[in-house]
């Protein structure tokens, strides 16, 4: 997440009151929200402008919270955090159990303070994290290794035969400080080239394939880098 951009928040609930009465307060906290009412257009939109946090309702028709959640955590690493009726422990605990960031009980004149604190506690980590990960010399996850000092790449303890250029180094470095999220080729672009204003966002598409024919020479079933159409990559 980019410290300097307000974060954005995503808010699925088949509820309109409750989507709007929530909207108007997280906006007072400064978040931009994004707000749907059903699991199907949330999906489609996460996947090309997938938010900081979604905060998502369990019980809605045709493709409730859990559904939901599983589908996005198949391509995106984003933060969850689960609203659950007032009397149901069994939700929160399936909840957690799915590998929910969180969970706030809904009902009550304190549940939207309640839910400001979570995101706001869930934003602080993500960012703890992500900053921890820039700042480190060496990165593993998984079968990779980055030495950023060096610039040398390991797939499965064996150093890549063609080196990473430069500009290579940093879209791997990019995607993987933060595994799951998707970063769009301006983003990609601002990492590699800087302030130069004469780059084709196509060439970012370049320097994948080229990035993906190293691997695969080392590795022919190397498919951990995720290409959506029309937004951007993804480490997986």
């Amino acid at each position: 997440m980019n410290s300097s951009k307000k974060p954005l928040i995503a808010l699925v609930d088949d509820d309109r009151n409750i989507l709007m009465s929530m909207e108007e307060l997280l906006k007072k906290e400064d978040f931009n929200i994004h707000t749907f009412s059903d699991g199907h257009s949330a999906l489609n939109s996460f996947f090309k402008h997938p938010p900081d946090i979604a905060v998502i309702d369990i019980k809605m028709p045709r493709m409730d919270g859990y559904e939901l959640f599983k589908k996005i955590r198949n391509k995106l690493a984003i933060p969850v955090i689960f609203l659950t009726s007032k009397d149901k422990e069994v939700d929160r605990l399936k909840g957690l159990m799915h590998g929910a960031d969180n969970y706030v009980t809904k009902g009550g004149n304190l549940t939207i303070q309640i839910l400001i604190e979570t995101i706001k506690n869930t934003l602080k980590t993500i960012q703890t994290i992500s900053n921890r990960n820039e700042k480190s010399q060496i990165i593993v996850y998984d079968d990779l290794r980055l030495d950023v000092e060096r610039q040398e790449c390991e797939w499965k303890e064996r150093l890549l035969q063609d080196p990473l250029t430069t500009t290579e180094f940093k879209i791997i470095h990019e995607l993987v400080v933060r595994p799951g999220i998707v970063k769009t080729r301006e983003r990609l672009m601002d990492i590699a080239y800087k302030d130069e204003i004469d780059v084709d966002d196509r060439t970012i598409d370049s320097h994948v394939k080229r990035i993906r024919k190293k691997f695969k020479k080392l590795d022919p079933e190397f498919n951990s880098i995720h290409t959506l159409y029309g937004s951007g990559y993804q480490w997986k």
